[in-house]
């Protein structure tokens, strides 16, 4: 008897070895090698198509991200961030800069080569890093250059090797290995900075590696004065208030000051990127270990019976049974997303209070140059302007309208409130005391923000924020000290 369970256990084990090897399940037509599956293709392969046949039901998730739907805070329809419902001030807060000219809502991943293309944005000085998270290409031209692709000209050199190598927009080969479909992380600069951090990267759990896939890019960062390497600045910490901490200190060390001088205050100022990945990891999803993909890469039935893993990165909202369901079952999801709209309403309030408030320091501190104030004070003045506006941007680009961390985002919009207003309220005592009026001060500030939104061309807005009363600002250098 023994020795027939033993035979019928060896025929059920070889069975099932055949069947696994020679398994036809068209969305995973693998091949195996080494003891391990490998899809058949090149290990540089970085064609979206390329996947297609193989794994066919993921190819047909990703291409929903074409869809483009407007939603109440964001969606992913190409809108301008200055339409009235919007942000229409932003043409006044980046003034100087190339989001003051052309600064549009974001689509799905699927349009990235698109988009970064054909923005205004792109200029013959544009370089390399520009590049870094819209196309599949990346890795491995980085590999080819080294350190020189951060900085190659993005319109003579970067831009046509992407195209000559075949390039795709992020896609498959972004998150994996083209051979083994294995996570990975194509982007150097995601672990250089946590290693920089003291995180160890050396063995990263598969769920960490759900949020690090997508952290390569979604994330604040500046180009390196050195080489325009992007570089992410979380020595320090994750949080707004340690990211400005390192900028005034480690940055500015290293030779990175600012993105741009505003041309309404002289102030030297940061552009904040898309902080989903810190502010995901401060909020109460990320402290519970909740990865990136389990909320926006849900498990999706197709063709009724399939159960993969979806490949259409969008809000939750959207597949609320799939995503929020999992863990909050027990709770009605109608009553779910009212609270979620309650979080985001709360704080898009907050943001736009914020972003009404740094406009007006901006235009105070202009005055303040025109009426003759000492550098020293405009000097002063100038960093609570580019504090004010670092706390409330970095909520504005972040892509969740604060849900990914509610408090924390609103802490952050308080601060920026509270630094515009001492840019204001020191920028009032010195005008005071040259005899400006300031109540005709303040009328000119609502007839500049006025300008601005009824300029029809969203190219030619960023102009209509200077004036005769508002002339355009160079650089202010303050007084030595004396010895």
């Amino acid at each position: 008897m023994g020795r027939f369970r033993y035979g019928a256990y060896l025929f059920l084990l070889a069975l099932m070895l055949i069947i696994t090897g020679c398994g036809n399940d068209s969305s995973d037509k693998t091949a195996t090698a080494a003891g391990k599956k490998t899809t058949g293709l090149s290990a540089d392969e970085i064609s979206n198509e390329a996947f297609k046949d193989i794994f066919p039901l993921q190819y047909n998730s990703y291409k929903k991200n074409e869809k483009m739907e407007d939603t109440k805070y964001g969606g992913s329809v190409k809108r301008s961030k200055y339409d009235p419902d919007k942000e229409p001030l932003l043409p006044i807060l980046f003034n100087g800069y190339g989001f003051a000219t052309e600064y549009n809502e974001d689509r799905g991943h699927t349009y990235a080569l698109e988009d970064i293309r054909n923005v205004k944005r792109i200029t013959d000085k544009s370089v390399g890093s520009c590049y870094t998270c819209k196309s599949t290409a990346v890795p491995k031209m980085i590999e080819e250059m080294g350190d020189s692709y951060w900085g190659a000209n993005f319109n003579k050199d970067i831009w046509p090797k992407g195209e000559a190598m075949g390039h795709s927009p992020i896609g498959c080969s972004d998150c994996h290995d083209p051979k083994t479909m294995d996570l990975r992380v194509t982007r150097p600069s995601l672990f250089k900075a946590l290693k920089a951090k003291g995180v160890d990267v050396s063995n990263p759990t598969k769920n960490e590696m759900r949020s690090y896939v997508c952290g390569q890019c979604h994330d604040e960062y500046y180009f390196a004065a050195n080489n325009s390497e992007v570089t992410y600045p979380w020595t320090k910490g994750f949080k707004p208030e340690e990211m400005y901490e390192y900028y005034n200190t480690i940055a500015k060390e290293n030779g990175f000051e600012k993105d741009w001088v505003s041309n309404i205050s002289g102030a030297p100022m940061l552009k904040a990127q898309h902080p989903e990945f810190e502010t995901h990891l401060s909020g109460t999803h990320g402290k519970a270990n909740v990865s990136c993909a389990d909320c926006h890469m849900p498990y999706e039935r197709v063709d009724g019976k399939r159960k993969i893993t979806s490949h259409w990165w969008t809000s939750p909202l959207k597949t609320m049974q799939t995503s929020c369901g999992q863990c909050h079952g027990d709770r009605d999801l109608d009553k779910l997303k009212d609270r979620v709209y309650e979080i985001q309403d709360a704080n898009v309030k907050g943001l736009h209070d914020a972003q009404d408030i740094s406009t007006s320091a901006h235009y105070y501190v202009n005055r303040m140059i025109t009426s003759g104030v000492s550098a020293d004070k405009i000097k002063d003045a100038q960093e609570f302007v580019r504090r004010g506006q670092w706390f409330w941007d970095i909520i504005a680009a972040e892509n969740s309208s604060g849900f990914h961390n509610p408090q924390g985002s609103m802490d952050s919009l308080r601060i920026s409130i509270e630094q515009s207003n001492k840019a204001i309220r020191l920028a009032t005592e010195e005008l005071v005391k040259k005899g400006v009026n300031m109540e005709e001060l303040d009328q000119e500030i609502e007839k500049a923000k006025k300008a601005v939104a009824d300029e029809k061309v969203n190219e030619k807005k960023k102009d209509q924020a200077v004036n005769s009363y508002f002339p355009a600002q160079a650089p202010v250098v303050a007084a030595p000290p004396k010895k």
